[in-house]
């Protein structure tokens, strides 16, 4: 089998992919060459790649998890293994970089001090943008309120589940008690009406959808196992705006959160290459100062056209 031409082995590759096999191969490398339509010589890697390009994100999985085997070097085969899987991820990289990146900003905690404002620039910028939302803070005032029905009325943003209570801050005791943590969820989707089964659970950056399961720490594991069964969906982050919290301003400046997002969509070190999921929290932007920040770093994202600006209930888009 390790000595089949390469075009065999690209039949393998496809029809093996598609059934989700863990025993896909790609055969001699040197079998063929395939010219692109300028009559310049493709290697073959790429020319898989090129041939396959609506499944890239799932061919590019399919190699990280070693479902595609590569043959071992001998008289036939001049390639090395390591060698060809990188000229194959290369390949994959290069077609990821002329598609669209997808930027997911997500606020957490609100309504909040804050939420108003994010409300106002949103609309302003016309972006979308995923607010992850606390029950108990819609009824703490009738501001609270009224920020609460601006969000859910604004079609440019989508609400989700970020629990009832927030964990009463208490984390490890929340998600000690599986059973109540998911009751606080199902009366934080119950009370605020939500129409995704969307969560981000409080404290932790735990994904938990498809055949993705991510979990940052022990504690909140059970509890993500129970959601998932009941049927929803958990989403963490790719990075973090960080807060202050004592004084609730921004931690990293707007340049620097702005070359952490080109560089993880460059370097495809986001959980989902052209993905990328930027958390925040509605109380950063209680103030004309915060509120600047978030209209600089929008400004500076929007200044490539390739940039989407997408809910996080069509996480992840996938070529």
């Amino acid at each position: 089998m390790w000595k089949k031409t390469f075009a065999v082995g690209i039949a393998a590759v496809t029809v093996l992919l598609s059934v989700s096999s863990c025993n896909s191969i790609v055969g001699n490398t040197a079998a063929q060459s395939t010219v692109d339509s300028l009559g310049n010589p493709i290697d073959n890697e790429e020319a898989l790649v090129k041939k396959d390009t609506v499944r890239l994100m799932d061919l590019l999985d399919s190699l990280n998890k070693g479902k595609i085997q590569f043959p071992a070097m001998d008289s036939i085969n001049k390639v090395d293994p390591k060698v060809a899987k990188r000229n194959m991820r290369d390949s994959i990289y290069r077609e990821l970089n002329k598609k669209d990146k997808h930027i997911y900003l997500t606020f957490d905690d609100g309504p909040l001090i804050g939420s108003s404002a994010i409300d106002s620039i949103t609309t302003a910028k016309n972006i979308k943008i995923s607010a992850f939302l606390v029950g108990k803070h819609v009824n703490m005032s009738k501001r609270l309120k009224r920020d609460f029905d601006r969000y859910m009325n604004n079609p440019l943003v989508d609400c989700y589940n970020h629990s009832y209570t927030h964990a009463g801050n208490r984390f490890h005791a929340f998600y000690s008690n599986p059973d109540m943590a998911t009751a606080d969820f199902e009366k934080a989707e119950k009370d605020l009406g939500l129409k995704h089964k969307i969560i981000r659970m409080p404290g932790r950056n735990i994904w938990l959808f498809d055949d993705v399961r991510r979990i940052d720490l022990t504690s909140g594991q059970q509890t993500a196992d129970m959601l998932g069964v009941n049927g929803y969906r958990i989403y963490g982050w790719d990075v973090e705006w960080k807060i202050n919290g004592l004084s609730g301003k921004p931690v990293q400046s707007v340049d620097e959160m702005y070359r952490r997002i080109r560089n993880m969509l460059g370097n495809k070190s986001t959980l989902k290459p052209n993905n990328i999921v930027l958390l925040m929290h509605d109380d950063m932007f209680q103030n004309k100062k915060g509120q600047q920040l978030l209209s600089s770093l929008i400004d500076s994202l929007k200044q490539h056209k390739d940039y989407k600006f997408d809910f996080i209930a069509d996480y992840p888009v996938k070529y």
